[in-house]
């Protein structure tokens, strides 16, 4: 084997170099981003390396807490709650903070997550029994809002910036669950009446407002209807008045065959409507056929009278009272049941 021999100042050197490269290591410090590493010096807090590149003095001063700079969640475990209307109920939820000072985060406050979650639990239980269950159920956002703002404000000296806090569940014991089943149940029920109820009412509202108006249109329509008869029957009775006036004329001056034509017309008309009869099959009439008969003739008698056509009576104009009473009660001559014949104006028959 072949040893070397060092001097004396070859080993100097050799240990100052080792010492040299311990002495750069311990002084040199490289930070991970989202980490920030606070200093101390002698024990005490000196500052804080961001992350990169740090120097320190070696063996005089060390790295003292490495703080997560980044934004941590925190589970908040279940609890249970006693509500303000005395209700059990199992709450759990979530913490979200952010270490704002690496150094209050270090030193003022010791193991800063438990601190933040017993902070948490104890303001769920604050908030939520100052509260009935409806509102512990229906109103979570408020319920957020306060834990954000009391757990915020109590964090804040340590250098944590607290930016969230959720309830995640709220359960309510079991029985009380399914009490709150059935009231839902049957708030939908009275709901679900009360919509069905609404309903009808409006369908009889309405109904009874067309029934109103179809009446109000049916009782327009036989008011106008009786006004319009009542016209006609006025124009009816005005004509007929007319007529008996030129009739009274007619008889005044001397000529009966004014009346023969009168009551010939009535009759004809009166056996027009027996005839008419839809259920009327055989006609009884309770008067002197030969009269009626004796009637059409009279018509006939006037027909010619009054256009001069030559007939089988001879034609011209009758003297006034001559011919009427030949025939019968009416007074008419009583034409030939076969052969009569007579015209009446715009008309000719045979």
């Amino acid at each position: 084997m072949m040893f070397i021999e060092l001097s004396g100042f070859a080993v100097f050197a050799i240990v100052v170099v080792a010492l040299a490269i311990v002495l750069v290591a311990m002084g040199v410090k490289s930070v991970p981003q989202g980490l920030e590493y606070t200093i101390e010096r002698f024990g005490r807090y000196t500052r804080t390396l961001p992350p990169g590149l740090g120097v320190i003095v070696p063996v005089i001063d060390r790295v003292g807490a490495k703080m997560n700079m980044m934004e941590t969640v925190l589970d908040v475990p279940s609890q249970e709650v006693i509500t303000k209307d005395n209700a059990l109920v199992q709450v759990d939820g979530v913490v979200f903070y952010q270490v704002l000072d690496a150094a209050k985060a270090a030193y003022e406050v010791r193991n800063l997550e438990r601190a933040i979650l017993n902070l948490t639990m104890t303001n769920i239980r604050t908030v939520m029994g100052s509260m009935d269950l409806d509102e512990l159920l229906s109103e979570r956002d408020q319920i957020n809002a306060r834990l954000l703002g009391i757990v915020d404000d109590a964090t804040e000296p340590w250098g944590v910036k607290v930016t969230r806090i959720e309830i995640k569940d709220i359960t309510p014991p079991r029985d009380l669950v399914e009490s709150m089943a059935r009231q839902m149940k049957a708030e939908r029920d009275k709901r679900a009446a009360v919509l069905e109820a609404e309903g009808d009412r409006q369908a009889e509202i309405l109904r009874a407002e067309g029934d109103k108006q179809s009446q109000i249109l049916a009782a327009e329509g036989r008011r106008e209807a009786a006004f319009r008869d009542a016209e006609a029957r006025e124009r009816e009775a005005e004509a007929e008045a007319n007529a008996t006036k030129f009739v009274s004329d007619a008889i005044a001056s001397g000529d009966i065959q004014s009346i023969n034509y009168f009551v010939a017309q009535k009759y004809v008309d009166a056996l027009g409507q027996f005839a008419n009869s839809p259920n009327q099959k055989i006609m009884f009439l309770p008067l002197e056929a030969s009269s009626v008969i004796g009637a059409i003739g009279g018509i006939a008698e006037i027909a010619r009278e009054s256009f001069g056509d030559g007939g089988p009576s001879g034609g011209g104009t009758r003297p006034n009272g001559s011919g009427p009473n030949r025939s019968g009660a009416s007074g008419s001559r009583i034409p030939s049941s076969s052969s009569s014949t007579f015209a009446v104006p715009g008309r000719e028959n045979a």
